[in-house]
């Protein structure tokens, strides 16, 4: 959410703010096939819909499903909730694999979306068929994430991650920097090496015990996901380390580690957290959930020392979809309850009360977007800014491992540098383990 962060920080970020990803718990659906659909039980005799997550979506904490409820009498919805993506994603795989134990509906986080996509499509409904749903309602190229080869899309896509810059005013002041959005924004225009320059300024008059830039991970994440092709090519070949892109990234960032531009704490562990209430770091790589986060572990002064400022490159990181397994119970109640949570009405309802940024362009012009603002940044127009980020960001190629390569070349790789490894002997040992988990 993500290179992709890492399935425990994900969740991490997911269960303290907003929702971004997807998940499952150990489903308790019948084994069955498509056929078996629409069964009635439960609740008083409603039909239940159960949907298998992680982290907090934000569904039930909107009133989407009260809402849901209310327009079908018959329907009881039940979630069932995984905190981690890390427990999640395998038990989620192993129920398909088996076709059992599936919830009517299960979320797929957007890092392993591909994976699912190529070998477990044919579990899983093609829910463009599904009336209401129109691929025009999504950007296209989160359409394009859940669709297969031959044409199935396997998945709804529910939020995503635009990426911007989140900065503490009061720290770039000391510094000597400018605070103004649009200015830092140009200064920094169209290439990440302009902003690790900034992060050069800062650090010459830096508070003390401050760092430019929150972690290695951070800064990667964001160069990455501005990239179209990262991990994988067209062809879906393994090329993370012939893809120039890539090490450049890596080596940009270990450089930047290196100079003592970033913190040296993993992303979304308490001691990162301590860095954040402590303001121990001047700006970060912030999708809209990241705003949340902030939220979640700063302390009351900070409100309203934040602001948003355009990215380098326009690019995502975070994202999720709802998926319907074709051996649930409610296979057409649960394809018709997952188009409506996705359909951009519920998107515009779910980012106004919980932050979550629709993938519903058309969504970006309702008021509850476009006139948005969030506490830590005062006056700042989050959602002109994210929407900008979200129309303009490439349309990435995502592998089936995209989520292991992208927090193995964090957590194996640039957090090695912050404890005094080369970054040639870092991209050593991250790749390494990565061909070893790809068993080449």
């Amino acid at each position: 959410m993500r290179a992709r962060v890492s399935t425990a920080r994900k969740a991490a970020v997911l269960a303290a703010a907003v929702s971004l990803g997807a998940g499952l718990l150990t489903g308790c659906s019948d084994d069955g096939g498509s056929n078996r659909s629409d069964s009635s039980g439960g609740s008083g005799g409603k039909t239940v819909i159960t949907l298998g997550l992680f982290g907090t979506f934000g569904f039930k904490e909107a009133g989407l499903y009260a809402e849901y409820e209310k327009l079908n009498p018959h329907i009881k919805i039940q979630e069932n909730v995984t905190e981690r993506n890390e427990n999640y994603y395998p038990a989620l795989v192993n129920h398909l694999t088996t076709n059992s134990g599936l919830m009517d509906i299960q979320g797929i986080e957007v890092g392993n979306i591909a994976e699912i996509a190529n070998t477990q499509a044919d579990k899983l409904e093609d829910l463009s068929k599904v009336e209401g749903v129109d691929k025009n309602n999504w950007l296209p190229w989160k359409w394009q994430q859940a669709t297969t080869k031959d044409g199935r899309t396997i998945g709804l896509g529910t939020d995503v991650g635009p990426m911007a810059i989140c900065y503490r005013k009061d720290l770039f002041e000391k510094a000597g920097l400018p605070t103004d959005r649009d200015e830092l924004a140009k200064m920094w225009a169209g290439d990440w090496k302009k902003f690790i320059d900034v992060g050069r300024q800062y650090q010459k008059k830096a508070p003390e015990g401050t760092t430019f830039l929150d972690s290695p991970g951070g800064l990667m994440s964001a160069i990455l996901g501005s990239e179209r092709v990262r991990f994988y090519d067209e062809s879906g070949k393994v090329i993370y380390k012939t893809n120039p892109v890539v090490k450049e990234a890596f080596m940009m960032t270990a450089k930047a580690a290196q100079e003592g531009l970033v913190g040296s704490q993993p992303q979304f562990q308490p001691a990162w957290d301590a860095l954040i209430a402590n303001s121990r770091f001047a700006a970060i790589s912030c999708p809209p959930w990241m705003l949340g986060y902030i939220e979640s572990k700063s302390k009351p002064e900070a409100v309203g020392k934040w602001d948003v400022a355009s990215a380098p490159k326009a690019g995502n990181w975070g994202g999720s979809f709802l998926a319907v397994p074709k051996s649930g119970k409610n296979v057409k109640e649960a394809a018709k309850l997952a188009a409506w949570l996705t359909a951009p009405e519920q998107q515009a309802k779910l980012f106004e009360k919980r932050g979550s940024f629709p993938s519903a362009p058309s969504v970006y012009d309702m008021p509850a977007v476009k006139n948005a603002k969030n506490k830590m940044t005062g006056d700042a127009p989050i959602g002109e800014i994210f929407a900008a980020a979200a129309k303009d960001s490439p349309v990435q190629l995502i592998g089936p491992k995209d989520q292991m390569i992208g927090s193995t070349l964090n957590d194996n790789g640039l957090i090695l540098v912050t404890k005094g490894r080369s970054p040639e002997k870092a991209w050593e040992m991250a790749t390494k383990t990565i061909d070893n988990n790809l068993g080449q």
